[in-house]
């Protein structure tokens, strides 16, 4: 889309969300402003990963950085007496700029690295976030993390609208912020020059296209999304804690943007969806199972891992362009077969050529 377009997609999707929780429990406006924090992550892989072409495992820790930049800010300025509309937006803007800076560190640091060495080297990030907490436990608050004083809904609202509710909008708010965003970016020159590095690095710097530069903006971009998702992340569940961006995550992350369609912004929100919904589903159709404790206590949790990994074999067989690009290919299906046919147009009649030979007028 245009960014006119785009601009009032975006605003047309956020007044049906915001209208949907009004119709749905409190627990599935949890549940909604989940998706939209996760939304925030997958969206900036997809951006990285799918538009970009650079693997990467540590969107968890990105999201962890956001995490905790949002409890710290959030607790210094609640001690400090910030109340209203401060308290609620400034840890998120802190949240972005945090993550921000560690994707340009990390960009300047991975800039050089493919494929696997790419991914390794994303990866140890992950697996430090609990080392890591543990050495600063005296801020970080060690491997129980952190609580977090966040402001609540308006005075104006709290006879009429739930606390989940207003955790719904406001993350409803920020996602759709999020993809309008980057889907300008990627229509942009900086969308052409990222395609261009990802198909092949030597003719974009032949196409004076600055390879370097390109991706620690990528880099950049993607962790700043991430982090605005971990900071939604940890306004709604009011904490933050190393167990919660563990290795698992980012898996997850990685599949649901695969799962979705990872070359597409709208395929993120498929994969976010998938992120929040099956394994709840998965796990409320386990508790209803008879079967024993120790089988229950088995299948909590492990049996979601398994069929969230039998759905991604099943979609890179199946559809390689996930979700969105199934529904894509099946839509231009129907608009061929229900636009009218376009008839070959006749061939012109042959014209009689008059030919003279010697002697002849």
């Amino acid at each position: 889309m245009n960014p006119l377009r785009s601009l009032l997609a975006a605003a047309a999707a956020a007044a049906v969300l915001i209208g949907l929780t009004f119709a749905v429990t409190p627990f599935t406006s949890y549940q909604l402003a989940t998706v939209c924090a996760y939304l925030c992550a997958v969206a900036g892989l997809t951006v990285l990963t799918g538009t970009g072409g650079q693997l990467s495992l540590g969107q968890a820790a990105l999201m962890a950085c956001g995490a905790y930049c949002y409890a710290l800010s959030a607790n210094a300025m609640s001690e400090a007496g910030v109340e209203g509309p401060l308290l609620l937006l400034g840890p998120l803007a802190v949240a972005v700029l945090g993550s921000a800076v560690l994707g340009l560190v990390i960009g300047c640091a991975a800039g050089r690295l493919h494929g696997p060495y790419l991914a390794g080297f994303t990866l140890a990030l992950v697996v430090a976030i609990p080392a890591v907490t543990s050495t600063f436990s005296a801020v970080l608050g060690g491997d129980q993390g952190l609580w977090i004083t966040v402001e609540k809904r308006p005075a104006a609202l709290r006879g009429t609208v739930s606390n989940e509710q207003w955790q719904a909008w406001l993350a409803i708010l920020c996602a759709v912020a999020v993809m309008v965003v980057l889907n300008n970016l990627l229509r942009g020159r900086f969308g052409r020059q990222l395609r261009a590095v990802r198909d092949n690095d030597a003719a974009a710097a032949l196409s004076a296209v600055n390879v370097a530069a390109t991706k620690i903006i990528s880099f950049t971009v993607s962790a700043a999304a991430a982090g605005l998702g971990g900071g939604l992340l940890a306004y709604v569940t009011q904490s933050a804690s190393p167990g919660a961006y563990s290795l698992v995550l980012s898996l997850y992350l990685l599949m649901a943007a695969v799962i979705g369609g990872i070359g597409s912004l709208a395929g993120a929100v498929w994969g976010a969806l998938i992120m929040v919904f099956l394994p709840y589903s998965i796990n409320s159709l386990t508790a209803g199972l008879p079967v024993s404790a120790d089988v229950a206590s088995r299948l909590d949790g492990n049996l979601a891992i398994a069929v969230f990994g039998t759905v991604l074999v099943l979609v890179i067989l199946l559809a390689p362009r996930g979700i969105q690009g199934l529904l894509s290919s099946v839509i231009r299906r129907l608009r061929g077969r229900h636009s009218p046919a376009v008839a070959a147009p006749s061939p012109l009649p042959l014209q009689p050529q008059l030919t003279t030979t010697k002697g002849q007028r």
